[in-house]
């Protein structure tokens, strides 16, 4: 190989490390802090939990929700995190994340008389599980 071709070879890689350094910098620091669960209600939720919409239960109707809120929190935002009756997983937003799912669903039960609380590092563990748990159980029915 050349001088030459060494050289533009040596400066190609520099500046392909550079990009790739630097897109990584960038990414870094578009990251978003997690949505509270007020947000990601107003956002993704109301569309079906402010009216009714295919029978789900209406923000704040504490009839509605007090046989969901019996269920506990791990239950009932795994069920709607995988979706549930008419429910799209991840409430129809396929970029939500699991916290914020979590914090949505908090708020909705908190709204109707539950006494929940965003989800802390345990509760977050214990979804995860729970998540995995419903995952395996699904691939042993293929």
């Amino acid at each position: 190989m050349s001088r030459s071709a060494i050289r533009y070879t040596r400066i190609s890689v520099g500046v392909f490390v550079s990009v790739v350094l630097f897109a990584a910098s960038m990414q870094a620091g578009w990251a978003q802090t997690p949505k509270s669960g007020e947000q990601v209600y107003k956002e993704v939720c109301t569309a079906c939990h402010a009216t009714g919409v295919s029978n789900a239960p209406k923000f704040g109707d504490k009839k509605a929700w007090a046989r969901l809120i019996k269920e506990g929190q791990v239950t009932l935002t795994i069920d709607g995190w995988f979706g549930v009756r008419a429910m799209p997983p991840k409430g129809g937003n396929p970029n939500l994340a699991l916290d914020e799912f979590a914090r949505a669903v908090a708020f909705m039960a908190g709204a109707a008389g539950a006494n929940w609380k965003d989800p802390d590092a345990a509760m977050l563990d214990r979804l995860k599980a729970a998540e995995q748990k419903k995952l395996d159980k699904a691939k042993a029915k293929k």
